[in-house]
């Protein structure tokens, strides 16, 4: 009887390993391998807040790499996300790879069709600051 109940359970547990390990690779491989992508040029599908947004054609959100912007729903976060949008709402972008953060996000550094940086443009309007922990005062803020 005890026999029975351990290879029952331990069954189970094989399975629900296997389950498990199924549905995580699942959420961590996405139509485009992200360690493939060195650079995209695509159009932004979703603008989410001050410093994140979505390009058709990529499951992963963009982490916009050297920008640190208030969050939605803290104070200046709205404006922030407001810039972002009147800035890039469907806009093609170049997006140069530089990392990839631990909620999977590509951290990538974006330009404008007309060259300029977005992290750079949004640190000069005032609505986001330089993350200088990542960027190493490249903006020349830290």
């Amino acid at each position: 009887m005890l026999g029975h109940f351990r290879a029952r359970h331990l069954r189970g547990g094989v399975v629900g390993l296997l389950g498990l390990a199924a549905l995580l690779l699942l959420v961590l491989i996405s139509p485009v391998d992200a360690r493939e992508i060195q650079s995209v040029e695509a159009r932004v599908s979703k603008v989410l807040d001050g410093d994140t947004f979505t390009l058709k054609g990529l499951s992963r959100r963009i982490r916009v790499w050297g920008l640190d912007a208030p969050e939605w729903n803290h104070p200046g976060g709205s404006a922030a996300t407001a810039t972002m949008r009147a800035m890039i709402a469907g806009k093609t972008l170049h997006c140069d790879l530089r990392d990839l953060d631990r909620y999977g996000r590509l951290v990538m550094q974006c330009f404008l069709p007309d060259g300029r940086d977005i992290a750079a443009e949004m640190i000069r309007i005032g609505v986001a600051t330089e993350y200088c922990r990542y960027s190493r005062g490249y903006y020349g803020t830290c």
